[in-house]
């Protein structure tokens, strides 16, 4: 058994799908690691309030990127055919540059009232909004395409982009105490320098096929796959609605520092979920698509996994349930205390949040999405009901902690039924066909 294990091992490092992660996994780990070590270094030049703030319009521009592409960037890995892919890419483009015209007009219609959901002031918000939404649009268009033609180091090299860029112009700023301004020009300058790094892998699939674009497959396209506009695009905006909530209801019953505080927190905790997540991610729709094609089983994949992440999760989640408070203000300074609260509420429901990926993925994969569009009105009702709930009677501590559960709730909820799904779908579990598909180039 040993020497059958140690064989396994051997195969699987050695495989493409193996080497594919670890591509992903060195750029956005040097991208985790060089935001993780200067940021006790930024936590120091802003405040609580400079984050919340920061948080506010981060949050307004998640939820509105959501459904920007409205879903088709998902559905560029599911054609077999490169041509129907591409036109696919150009659906969501075209998807992109219309949200982000509605936005700018809703901009130049009712600033103030643009200005007053971000808690910013003056039109350099207001434009930065707009360009961020444009920004993050092609980006979520061009990584999906980068991932179907296995450009990984693309990927990775830039994640490290923004992160240099994001970061070192934070350290900028903040010495130059702009304040909440600084926060988020740099982010928004790390999409953009990211985006650009990954439309030179675009470039010679433009050239080549620029002329196979046309209105009518488009349109053709758009009808075949509207079930990504009209489940999956409105789950995610919903999905950006709950990930809002805290920063919305939290400044409303708490004030601007506690959501500083909460933004910091889930900042810090996304740092290394995502060295993990966001390879994992990448490599796992095009591989498992690429299966799907081919007629192979799905199941097997799914249950171990999410098995692998569940036993990954479980040691630090338990070390920041105990001394996270601690270990912010150690790290961060003594200003963060609250952060480090809310971090060890946060840990309960972002752990199980860890081994969703195959489940999110997986239901697109396998077509559930209406299924998901309503466990994620669900969610939201239970997050919003939890938020309101703990703003009227309770701390800020407990209101997060609440929130926290609600979330780690629903999230295992659905791992159990999309993993039922799967399984229902193909069959009983066969650990053999899992084995054969890590070890196969």
């Amino acid at each position: 058994m040993k020497r059958f294990l140690l064989d396994l091992i051997a195969k699987v490092k050695g495989s493409l799908f193996f080497k594919n992660i670890m591509v992903i996994m060195a750029g956005t780990g040097m991208a985790q690691v060089i935001g993780f070590l200067l940021s006790p270094v930024i936590s120091r030049l802003f405040s609580p309030s400079d984050f919340g703030v920061s948080g506010s319009f981060a949050a307004v521009v998640g939820i509105i990127t959501a459904g920007v592409t409205l879903g088709y960037d998902q559905a560029i890995m599911l054609p077999k055919e490169k041509e129907h892919a591409f036109n696919i890419f150009f659906l969501s483009i075209l998807s992109t540059l219309i949200v982000s015209f509605l936005c700018l007009l809703f901009c130049l219609i009712t600033p103030a009232s643009a200005n007053s959901l971000m808690k910013t002031q003056g039109s350099w918000a207001l434009i930065l909004l707009v360009l961020s939404i444009m920004v993050v649009g092609v980006n979520m268009s061009c990584q999906s395409w980068s991932v179907r033609a296995k450009a990984f180091k693309a990927t990775s090299a830039s994640q490290m982009i923004r992160s240099l860029a994001a970061n070192s112009s934070r350290m900028g700023f903040g010495f130059l105490k702009v304040g909440a301004p600084g926060l988020i020009i740099s982010g928004v300058l790390g999409d953009i320098l990211a985006t650009i790094n990954l439309v030179r892998v675009l470039l010679p699939d433009l050239a080549a096929m620029r002329n196979r674009v046309r209105w009518v497959r488009m349109k053709r396209l758009a009808k075949l796959y509207r079930d990504f506009p009209f489940y999956s695009a409105t789950q995610n905006v919903i999905n950006g609605l709950s990930g809002g909530l805290p920063i919305f209801l939290l400044t409303r019953y708490f004030g601007i520092s506690a959501t500083g505080a909460y933004a910091f927190g889930i900042t810090v905790l996304s740092v290394p979920m995502g060295f993990i997540t966001g390879a994992l991610r990448q490599v796992l729709f095009q591989k498992a698509s690429e299966s799907l094609h081919q007629g192979r089983s799905l199941a097997a994949l799914y249950v171990k996994v999410t098995a692998i992440l569940f036993a990954m999760a479980l040691v630090p989640s338990i070390i920041l349930i105990i001394w996270a408070p601690q270990l912010f203000t150690w790290i961060f300074g003594s200003q963060w205390h609250l952060a480090g609260e809310f971090a060890r509420s946060l840990i309960i429901w972002l752990g199980v949040v860890f081994c969703n990926v195959p489940a999110v993925l997986f239901a697109r994969i396998i077509r559930i999405q209406r299924f998901v569009f309503f466990y994620d009105l669900g969610l939201l009702g239970a997050r919003t009901t939890a938020l309101i709930l703990g703003g009227s009677y309770l701390s800020a501590s407990q209101t997060v902690m609440l929130f926290a559960l609600v979330g780690a709730a629903m999230n295992a909820f659905l791992i159990f039924r999309v993993g039922r799904a799967v399984i229902k779908k193909e069959g009983p579990v066969n650990l053999d066909s899992l084995r054969d598909f890590l070890i196969e180039d």
